[in-house]
């Protein structure tokens, strides 16, 4: 990695060899990557580290379909698997936990068509959805396997249990990776931050009231992200991503947190720990109000009472909206800039960050520190595919 210069002795000026610009799943992530291999960092944020979109409740971790296997979805694979351990190391230095659990997926089949699909589903999990010795499943069936937690009318031509999805407690994770940074030697947290005058180039910017200079800066600010990097890319004829608004609720209802999540048709429903479900979560490329509430939630809301018997009198404890990263070409956004060596992207995780932001985050710092990954990213993930994309 390029060293920053030496700090500046007057006051007001410091410097890093790596500051990530955003504290969300995503940033921190880069700071946990960066505070292993020992680079001097600053982490920046410019409001209260979790607090954007990463503050959400929902925390659903799920696979694409295992069928017409790709990088891509095999690059989601070992994320998801090496999550768990990751997590674990996590919880073991801090004592705090995450929620994590492995607790799959029920998909209701309501047409005979979806059934016929997804028992060749069922076939491509057993080739490809194998990590060593471990293997994950996609059970088809006539029922649901768990008792009251769905309603089997729901799926009329079936079930699908998928033994591969798992979900986190998205703010309990966020509170262990801080607990984690607090604990750091090589990195410094600034909080209600704003990052000005970044000038990646000559490896400057104005965070706060210091300037600081860097060696390499990666871009880690969700949606914020999207117009520096169009400033930094002349030439473009569309953006290269946009903020996507999500809603969603958290209901009280005495459950256990290790029931599969469900999904249909958009809608989920996640067990949580303390007797919660949470239900969401709506995509909404237009909105007047980013962080209001309003009936597309109550439309969710009432769909999960209507196919979970247990949640038809359960209260509303929160309502939640907030604005998700989605890049042009909707897979997350990774890769040093093609014009400005110094600048590493690092956002566009959309619906997948938490699956994915450990993952991500540690190809960044390698790219960071000019070293390889012992993974592979997709081609599509990169940068360079977002810039053509918006190039066209």
């Amino acid at each position: 990695m390029e060293k920053a210069d030496s700090p500046v002795p007057a006051s007001g000026q410091s410097s890093c060899d790596l500051l990530i610009v955003g504290g969300g799943i995503m940033g921190l992530w880069a700071a946990v990557h960066a505070e292993r291999r020992g680079i001097s960092a600053l982490l920046a944020d410019a409001g209260r580290l979790g607090r954007g979109a990463s503050g959400g409740l929902l925390g659903a971790l799920m696979p694409h379909m295992p069928d017409r296997w790709s990088q891509k979805k095999q690059f989601q694979f070992d994320a998801l698997v090496s999550l768990e351990a990751e997590i674990a190391a996590l919880e073991a230095a801090t004592g705090l936990s995450a929620c994590y659990n492995r607790s799959g997926r029920l998909i209701p089949l309501p047409k005979p068509h979806l059934n016929r699909i997804a028992r060749g589903h069922s076939e491509d999990a057993e080739r490809h959805w194998r990590a060593g010795e471990r293997r994950f499943h996609w059970h088809v069936l006539d029922r649901p396997d768990v008792d009251g937690w769905v309603e089997a009318s729901a799926g009329e031509s079936g079930f699908v249990h998928d033994t591969l999805a798992g979900r986190v407690a998205p703010r309990s994770l966020i509170s262990v990776l801080i607990a984690f940074l607090q604990q750091a030697k090589h990195v410094r947290i600034m909080e209600n931050a704003d990052v000005a005058d970044l000038d990646p180039d000559r490896g400057t910017a104005a965070i706060g009231s210091e300037i600081v200079s860097f060696g390499r800066c990666i871009l880690a600010a969700g949606h914020r992200s999207f117009p520096l990097l169009q400033d930094l890319t002349p030439g473009l004829k569309q953006p290269l991503g946009q903020p996507v608004k999500g809603q969603a609720a958290l209901l009280k209802a005495e459950i256990n947190p290790a029931l599969p999540t469900i999904f249909l048709d958009g809608l989920y429903v996640v067990a949580h720990e303390g007797g919660h479900a949470a239900i969401g979560s709506t995509s909404e490329n237009r909105f007047d109000d980013p962080f209001s509430t309003d009936a597309q939630l109550d439309a969710l809301i009432e769909a999960a009472r209507t196919i979970v018997p247990i949640l038809r009198d359960a209260p509303i404890v929160e309502r939640w909206a907030g604005l998700r990263p989605k890049a042009i070409d909707r897979d997350p956004m990774i890769g040093r800039h093609p014009d400005h060596p110094r600048l590493i992207a690092l956002t566009g995780g959309f619906k997948v960050s938490f699956g994915l932001a450990h993952r991500l985050a540690e190809a960044a710092v390698c790219i960071a520190c000019d070293t390889d990954c012992d993974f592979f990213l997709p081609e599509s993930f990169a940068i360079s595919s977002h810039i053509a994309a918006a190039s066209r």
